[in-house]
């Protein structure tokens, strides 16, 4: 039913235009494929955004998600996640004028596995698990709609979708983080005459001028998810290898580590400086954004090392390789 219909390379370069009427070619030659992914485009829409199945049938996957993004569960920043998704993909706008345009039956795998995330969801009660499955279908969708060409272009911002699902379990497995950043910012502090010492997870003065305890809404673990996604987007848009994308990806952890570290030490110099009083009251409700430029420089500076050419391009060492083409496409 789906025969493939590749567009003439020529023909595609003359912009978006063209794009759409080698898809409506593709219609013509087979009616029955546009309306079949039509009809799956509205049932996604149906199940996801007026089914209601979860908090005792009273809200739908899409409901229950709005409702989940809120910053008791650390995951406020998602609500913007799908703004970016479409960012991402105007981005690629060059690459989709021009890319051939065909249908491939393995879209229906990826639709087969979303499917089954959405049953488990709603057999469980499992929102998360409904939730999940919506970058599958939806890939699965672009892939036997419009082939392998358009979806390898567009799997990032597909991808970047799961960033949506909230994680809260994440909060009790880095409980491990206090102790670390605990452990740097007094480590940090003592380093440049700042006399500190720990006793588990509270940071005191040598001489008792001012007592922090480090709880687990100051381990990073707010701001982690963030900067794993600041990490993906950033690797995605300026490395031009696979492996230097996920090792950027990868680090995200230690960015936020990084981050809520220096963040620590900033509160203890101003307890040193104005006192307990300020730095553990107005200072530290605005202390959290500092975390996000310490970890962003991490980022940046990892992202250079993975551009340092040992040999240099001319014998030369430490030289940065030469710039080559950022690839947006897997």
């Amino acid at each position: 039913m789906a025969k493939d219909v590749v567009a003439d390379p020529v023909i595609n370069s003359e912009g978006l235009a063209n794009w759409f009427q080698t898809t409506r070619a593709w219609a013509k030659r087979d009616p029955l494929a546009p309306a079949l992914l039509l009809t799956i485009i509205a049932t996604l829409v149906y199940f996801f955004g007026f089914v209601k199945l979860f908090t005792n049938g009273s809200l739908s996957t899409l409901t229950w998600a709005w409702q989940a993004w809120n910053p008791e569960t650390n995951y406020e920043h998602a609500k913007i996640i799908p703004f970016i998704t479409l960012f991402l993909i105007w981005l690629a706008r060059n690459k989709l004028k021009v890319a051939p345009v065909s249908s491939s039956q393995w879209g229906w795998l990826f639709i087969g596995v979303g499917l089954f995330f959405f049953v488990a969801g709603a057999r469980t009660l499992q929102a998360r698990l409904a939730l999940t499955s919506l970058p599958f279908l939806l890939f699965g969708v672009v892939l036997y709609g419009w082939g392998r060409n358009v979806a390898r272009i567009l799997l990032f911002p597909i991808a970047f979708l799961l960033f949506m699902v909230p994680l809260n379990f994440l909060t009790q497995a880095t409980f491990n983080l206090q102790f670390i950043e605990t452990g740097a910012a007094s480590a940090i502090c003592n380093f440049f005459g700042l006399a500190v010492y720990t006793i588990g997870t509270t940071i005191n003065a040598v001489n008792d001028s001012f007592h922090f305890q480090i709880d687990e809404g100051c381990s990073g673990i707010r701001s982690l998810m963030a900067i794993a996604m600041l990490s993906a987007v950033y690797g995605h848009l300026s490395q031009n290898r696979l492996w230097k994308k996920l090792a950027i990806f990868a680090a995200a952890l230690l960015f936020a580590i990084i981050g809520n570290t220096g963040r620590l030490v900033s509160i203890i110099v101003m307890a040193r400086v104005f006192g307990q009083d300020l730095a553990g009251g107005p200072y530290h409700v605005i202390s959290g954004y500092l975390s996000f430029p310490f970890a962003i420089g991490a980022m940046l500076l990892f992202g250079k090392l993975l551009n340092i050419n040992p040999n240099g391009p001319k014998g030369k060492k430490g030289a940065i390789t030469a710039k080559e083409p950022i690839s947006h496409d897997y």
